[in-house]
Formats: structure tokens, C-alpha cells, sequence
């Protein structure tokens, strides 16, 4: 599913009333009357007290044409327009006079105006503010978002929550309404999924207002959300007459004394996500702990008890899995330097290896092309340099992608996947998988779906799916706190399962159950 910037939308607006030959007013139309099917499902004519705020361009001329649905099917509004400009849309002037065509008038709320009572039990429609919105709003505006804020009344935003901003972010935090709930219309925004903006939508839903598919899908997204149905096309099924070296040899190479474990959880990962052999490179210290822990996994060992001092392997994998464990001791540098110059091989980089990276930039030009970066944001920082936005942060990845030739996974709530000019925002997850070992489970997975076969990108997109739905799976015995990496390793299975599972459909009343 594409992400659409405000241009494309306007674009993708006109091109639908120019195709279709209707006017503005009735894509307005389309869109009032599929929120208020919305809310009409919801709450089957229920006596709520529902507060529109209206904004005076087409997020308002939106409100204004829901409202007057609303009323038509007897629910209990209020009609607030807020008069911040004296600038109108023409669709907002139509769908005002529609209103006091039917006797409904909206309350004006101006700089010097007492705001109305809202109880907790009530419910706001936010459609202050769209998509064009370039600049904070004024004072009494930001208080009005304020006292909606406060209201602990539920608000339902209309296509973005109000003060939010499509490509910034917000500069003050008060002015922006919180949304319980966002009415998208034709698709996400990329803010709903950014850790500065996306706090002001606690979920959200597309509504399909008809613009054209055609026009839609010709578009050049600079953003793509990661669902089943994006990753079900990379799936790579197994053929009946393959065998074990048919689906690759991983080397894991990682390990310092005290921290085999990460090494261990990658190596295990990687088994459990189908790498048909893994090798595990690690120092001395590692040899009997892997082999207890994991009698699937073989081992190589360097000549050094605690640290890897050299990497020396008389073996050709399919791919190999750096950093994990592997500590930052500058005998381990110059090994991970003389490494770099002669590796050919996929290569996917995580934790130290990252650090190892960031502390000699000049390493960064000696990595194979598409390789494989998993950064936290603390090591994305040392990488790409400190950011002030989500908005630069996904610029600089971006441009360091570009440089260096590389495939940024860049860790996070929904982690996004970056290569060169474009991202895929994962959505899967949850906070449980903050926790350690975490990101060596990831290192795995994506380590395992290369040695089988999978393109770079897609083994790193696919694999960020499969990793959040492991978690999501596992939480639902464990709850957020108890949440471990090796729960995570232990529901791959079940999140491969999962990608073929189709929705049971919804289970209809009888009329003695209606009763």
C-alpha cells in the first residue's frame, strides 16, 4: 500500500473529478457520506452528543457535509466552525448553506469566543485541519486543540488528526488535536507511523472515496506500507525434491567471551527461519556453549579464547552475519577490516558491526553491494550523524543508502526498510520486542531468507514482517513484559503458518442470539 504526499493526493483529486466528470463538491460528497456510514454502523442512532469542529477549508467543508448526514439520520450535533481565516473554500461555503438550508446553525468560533462544553461521554469530530496545513496555528486555535484534548471526550479526525503536518513535524505539541481514531481517506498517511507524529493517532482506517485506481497505481511512491498481502508475492515455496544445501549455508560470525548468547539467538534464527546449514564463527569461549545450546549449528573458533582476532573460515557460504556480540577491541577491528577486503558474499552487519563501521567511516566503501545494515537508533545516529526530525532522519538514511550502496534497516516501532530513494514501513510488532536479543533474532531471520534464495531488499522486508508477526504471536502467551528473544525464535513457525491463514468471516447472529 502506497504512501501519497498532499501533491499526489491533490493530483490524484483532480484527475478523478476531470475522468469521472463530477465536481469537488461531490468527491466531498463521497468522502461525507462514507465517514458517516462509518459512525452510523458504530453507533446505530445512539443519543450521544456529537461536537464537529469545523476548519473553513475542504477538511471543514468535510465536517460541514457529515453534519448535515448526521442530522438527516437524527443524531444529537453541535456545529462549531473555527473562523481562524477569512479565507473559504468554495466546497466549505456550499455545504454551510446546505446546513442552513435545514435549519442547522453552526456556532463561530473567533479569537475571543468561550469554547464550548464538552463532556467525557461525548464525541468530537475533528475536521479542523487537512493535509495542506504548512504553518502551527495561532494561539486560540492551539488552546481550542487544547481544551478538545482535555475534554477525555472521544475523537474521531477526519483524514489526518489536526495540526499535524504531512512532511514536518509538529513544531508545538499543544497545537495539535490527539486523535482516538483517523478516518483516512484512499490511504495511510506516512505520519501516522513516525515516533514524533504518529503519537496523535491512536489507530486509524482507510475509506475508499473512488479517486482512480489507475491514476493511483501509476504513482511513484517514495513510501510503501508492509502488509500480508506486500510480502505474500515474495514468499519462495519449497520445492519436494530439494535438500538441505538447496537453501544455502549461513555463517554467523560474532561472539565475545560474556556475550555468545547473541551469536546463539542468531545462529537459532537463522535454523528456524530455513537456512538449510549455519556455521557459527566465534572466539574459544563460544565453542561449548553453542554447540550445548544449538546441536543443529556447527562451529568454527578463532584462535583467541575471549575476543575474534582474525576470521579465517575454509568454507564458501551463501551468506554471513556480522557484528553480533562481537565487541569493538581493536584486534577485532583490524580483523573486521582485513575481513571486509576480501568478502564477496551478502553480507548483513548488526550491532558491533555497526559501531566497527561507524568508528572507521572509510570501511563503508569496502561492504559488498545491497548489503545489509540493521541499526538501533543510537547506532543509526553514529552512522548517518545526529537528525533533528524523523523527517531529516529518513533523509539522511536515504542519502547514506545512496552513498555507501547499502540496505538500511532502521530499527523501531514500525521499523522502515530503506534502499536509495525509497522506504517500506513494516507493520507488525509490538513493545514487548523491545528486549535483548531482539535485534540478533532479526539479524538471523534476514541472514536465513538470504542463504534460501531471497533477493536482498526483499529478504530484508520480508524478514522484518516474519520478525514483528513472531512477536506478535509469542506476546499472546506472554504479555509485553515476559516477551523474550528466544519466545521470538520459537513462533517463526507459526508466523510463516500465519502468512497463509485465511480471515474467518465474521459470525452472524441468529435472531433468538439478537434477542
Amino acid at each position: 500500500m502506497k504512501f501519497f504526499t498532499s501533491d499526489q493526493i491533490y493530483a490524484a483529486d483532480k484527475f478523478t473529478i476531470e475522468k469521472q466528470q463530477i465536481s469537488s463538491n461531490e468527491l466531498m460528497e463521497r468522502a461525507a457520506v462514507q465517514i458517516f456510514n462509518w459512525m452510523h454502523l458504530r453507533m446505530q442512532g445512539a443519543q450521544v452528543k456529537i461536537h464537529l469542529f469545523c476548519g473553513i477549508g475542504n477538511n471543514g467543508g468535510d465536517g460541514m457535509a457529515l453534519a448535515r448526514h448526521l442530522k438527516d439520520h437524527g443524531y444529537n450535533i453541535e456545529v462549531n466552525v473555527v473562523n481562524y481565516s477569512d479565507k473559504r473554500s468554495k466546497d466549505f461555503l456550499i455545504n454551510l448553506d446546505r446546513l442552513k438550508d435545514r435549519k442547522i446553525w453552526p456556532h463561530f468560533l473567533e479569537s475571543d469566543c468561550e469554547f464550548p462544553v464538552i463532556g467525557p461521554d461525548d464525541i468530537i469530530v475533528d475536521a479542523i485541519f487537512g493535509i495542506g496545513l504548512n504553518r502551527t496555528p495561532d494561539i486560540w486555535v492551539a488552546n481550542l486543540m487544547k481544551h478538545i484534548n482535555d475534554s477525555r471526550a472521544f475523537v474521531l479526525a477526519v483524514d489526518i488528526p489536526s495540526g499535524v503536518f504531512m512532511n514536518k513535524s509538529v513544531e508545538d505539541e499543544d497545537a495539535v488535536v490527539k486523535a482516538n481514531h483517523v478516518l483516512s481517506f484512499q490511504a495511510p498517511k506516512l505520519v501516522f507511523f513516525l515516533p514524533e507524529t504518529g503519537v496523535y493517532s491512536n489507530q486509524w482506517e482507510v475509506l475508499d472515496i473512488g479517486l482512480d485506481a489507475e491514476f493511483l497505481n501509476k504513482i511513484e511512491a517514495e513510501y510503501e506500507l508492509i502488509g500480508k498481502n506486500e510480502v505474500l508475492p515474495m514468499y519462495i515455496p519449497r520445492e519436494k525434491f530439494s535438500h538441505k544445501g538447496t537453501f544455502g549455508h549461513s555463517l554467523i560470525i560474532g561472539g565475545s567471551y560474556g556475550k555468545i548468547g547473541a551469536v546463539s539467538l542468531s545462529a537459532k534464527a537463522c535454523l528456524n527461519i530455513g537456512s538449510g546449514l549455519v556455521t557459527t564463527y566465534v572466539p574459544q569461549c563460544g565453542y561449548l556453549p553453542i554447540q550445548t545450546y544449538l546441536p543443529e549449528a556447527m562451529v568454527l573458533t578463532d584462535k583467541n579464547e575471549k575476543i575474534i582476532s582474525e576470521i579465517k573460515f575454509d568454507m564458501e557460504p551463501s551468506v554471513i552475519g556480522v557484528g553480533v556480540g562481537i565487541g569493538t577491541e581493536k584486534e577485532t577491528a583490524d580483523a573486521f577490516s582485513i575481513f571486509l577486503d576480501a568478502v564477496k558474499t551478502s553480507l548483513v552487519v548488526d550491532a558491533d558491526g555497526l559501531n566497527l563501521l561507524a568508528a572507521n567511516k572509510s570501511l563503508l566503501k569496502k561492504l559488498p553491494s545491497k548489503t545489509i545494515l540493521t541499526p538501533h537508533p543510537k547506532e543509526l545516529e553514529r552512522l548517518i550523524g545526529k537528525w533533528k526530525s524523523d523527517f531529516e532522519k529518513l533523509r539522511k538514511a536515504k542519502a547514506f543508502s545512496k552513498k555507501y550502496d547499502v540496505i538500511l534497516i532502521v530499527k523501531g516501532a514500525h521499523t522502515i526498510t530503506i534502499y536509495e530513494n525509497k522506504g517500506y514501513v513494516n507493520t507488525t510488532g509490538n513493545p514487548g520486542m523491545a528486549t535483548a536479543g531482539s535485534g540478533d533474532v532479526l539479524t538471523g531471520i534476514v541472514t536465513g531468507l538470504i542463504a534460501q534464495g531471497y533477493d536482498a531488499l526483499n529478504a530484508a522486508i520480508f524478514g522484518v514482517y516474519l520478525h514483528g508477526v513472531a512477536g506478535d504471536i509469542a506476546v499472546e502467551q506472554t504479555g509485553y513484559q515476559a516477551l523474550t528473544a528466544s519466545k521470538m525464535i520459537d513462533s517463526i513457525g507459526m508466523a510463516y503458518i500465519d502468512l497463509f491463514k485465511v480471515p474467518e468471516p465474521p459470525v452472524e447472529e441468529t435472531p433468538q442470539e439478537k434477542e
